[in-house]
């Protein structure tokens, strides 16, 4: 017990000299060679700490050889914008003056619901509640807010993602895939798969945007007692 205590301690004050010499970044912060390189000190520490077999001198300078890569390649993502590209990748813009990019979404392995879902941590709850949203390297959601809109207070509901009716929020805006059709027709949209998203929050208010089309808004009449 004493042993693995002591080779525990003694890990522990490695990385926490190694951690610290990283640099100051949160997680949500980092590169992705950045994240990796973390992930792959915290491995490399837990072997000889249960590993009685292998010397721990030899963890320590597995530890220590990363981080030195590590700051070679830091070197190189700053000095030269080639190699930012290919070590940290480039921020994708996802909403522009037309709305939605999903080419760009794609791109980030992204779908509708994961914008939604990093929207409403900044406190956008509509899609067109930002005139510009950028999805950094590191993979944070920077937004310039739409000043010609108006907050609402009620929560949108997707009810077309990528082409696909979500059924259960139909229903709770009382409508079916009939009407949903006929809505759409008025629109100009002839089936549901070429519609990318549709919102309708709970004054009625929806945002509707065909894959590589402008976004359109306007006021639909729902059931709201449902919402």
């Amino acid at each position: 017990m004493a042993i693995i205590f002591l080779r525990s301690a003694i890990i522990y004050i490695a990385l926490l000299f190694i951690m610290r010499l990283m640099g100051k970044r949160q997680i949500g912060e980092m590169q992705p060679f950045e994240f990796t390189v973390t992930l792959l000190i915290a491995e490399l520490a837990c072997i000889p700490m249960s590993d009685f077999s292998i010397p721990l001198l030899y963890g320590i300078s597995a530890i220590v050889a990363v981080f030195v890569l590590h700051q070679f390649m830091a070197l190189l993502d700053k000095s030269n914008k080639v190699f930012k590209f290919l070590f940290s990748g480039k921020p994708s813009v996802v909403i522009n003056k037309n709305g939605v990019d999903f080419s760009e979404l794609k791109k980030n392995n992204l779908d509708v619901s994961d914008l939604i879902e990093s929207m409403r941590i900044l406190g956008y709850f509509s899609l067109d509640a930002v005139s510009y949203a950028i999805y950094e390297a590191n993979g944070t959601l920077s937004a310039l807010e739409n000043e010609n809109i108006e907050t609402s207070s009620d929560l949108p509901l997707l009810i077309v993602k990528g082409g696909k009716t979500d059924k259960k929020n139909l229903e709770k805006i009382g409508y079916t895939e009939d009407k949903l059709n006929k809505f759409l027709l008025k629109q100009g949209i002839k089936k549901i798969k070429n519609v990318g998203v549709f919102t309708v929050d709970g004054g009625g208010r929806f945002y509707l945007q065909q894959f590589n089309k402008k976004y359109q808004t306007g006021n639909l009449k729902i059931n709201k007692e449902n919402i």
